[in-house]
């Protein structure tokens, strides 16, 4: 290991783990009971105008709370196995200039935080839901990808292969142009997202831009992210920051007794 040995990624990791734990256990222990409609639409035929109309019916409700602890608990699964039992593989794949196991949590959790961001501008369709999830687990395996085929090119002078990121960013955008219609489209018929809702929209939109940023100085081997360690321990932080913003901002606008 260079600059950040696995010594320090290691405690790095313990400390992430925890502290993604503890506030999920957290928010459940404060929050209050706080659900979300998830609905299907389906055609309605208008006897009165004999013509097919727009409907829906609430499938189920989706508690917020819950939504919020699952993506802590799920980043806490998975920093403390990198901590412990999957330690040896994982400095094994940070020698080779990849994290798997990065990629495949954040595929899950930003998924599940998207899914919330989503539900409180009031998209509640199941499967507009769905495709909004899955873009989001697309754009970070299109990360595991570019790492699988850049290995250590990010600490060599082999030539880049950007398509990944390129379709990550793609695959990233669309879930945020969703949100951004709805916000805007309230707005203009309605009576608008509460102001947290704006707060939550700026403030996880730039972080989720910085973790595009932090790949992209990483393989340009820029100043410090020359080292791909130093890109490991950004990726940890951004994580962890972007996490506990989104779910006190929820929790303050929301959730809170």
């Amino acid at each position: 290991m260079s600059v950040i040995n696995a010594t320090k990624l290691r405690r790095l990791n313990f400390i992430a783990g925890f502290l993604h734990l503890a506030q999920g256990i957290a928010v459940l222990l404060l929050s209050t009971n706080f659900s979300l409609p998830v609905t299907g639409g389906y055609l309605s035929f208008n006897a009165s105008t004999k013509h097919l109309d727009a409907a829906s019916n609430t499938l189920f409700h989706l508690s917020l709370p819950w939504l919020v602890a699952i993506f802590f608990f799920l980043s806490a699964v998975f920093h403390l196995a990198i901590a412990t039992f999957y330690r040896k593989t994982y400095v094994a794949n940070l020698a080779r200039g990849i994290n798997r196991a990065r990629w495949f949590e954040y595929s899950l959790s930003a998924s599940v935080m998207m899914v919330a961001i989503a539900m409180l501008v009031g998209i509640y369709d199941a499967m507009s839901l769905v495709m909004i999830f899955a873009l989001a687990a697309i754009m970070n395996l299109s990360g595991l990808a570019m790492e699988v085929y850049n290995q250590s090119a990010s600490r060599r002078d082999d030539k880049i292969n950007w398509l990944a990121y390129k379709i990550g960013s793609l695959a990233g955008i669309v879930p945020w142009l969703a949100v951004a219609f709805y916000i805007g489209n309230s707005n203009h018929h309605g009576s608008g997202a509460p102001t947290f809702v704006y707060f939550i929209f700026v403030s996880i939109f730039i972080f989720f831009s910085c973790f595009a940023l932090n790949m992209y100085l990483q393989y340009k081997r820029i100043g410090k992210w020359a080292d791909y360690l130093y890109g490991e321990k950004t990726y940890i932080w951004l994580s962890l920051i972007a996490k506990s913003l989104l779910a006190w901002q929820v929790f303050a606008g929301t959730l809170r007794p």
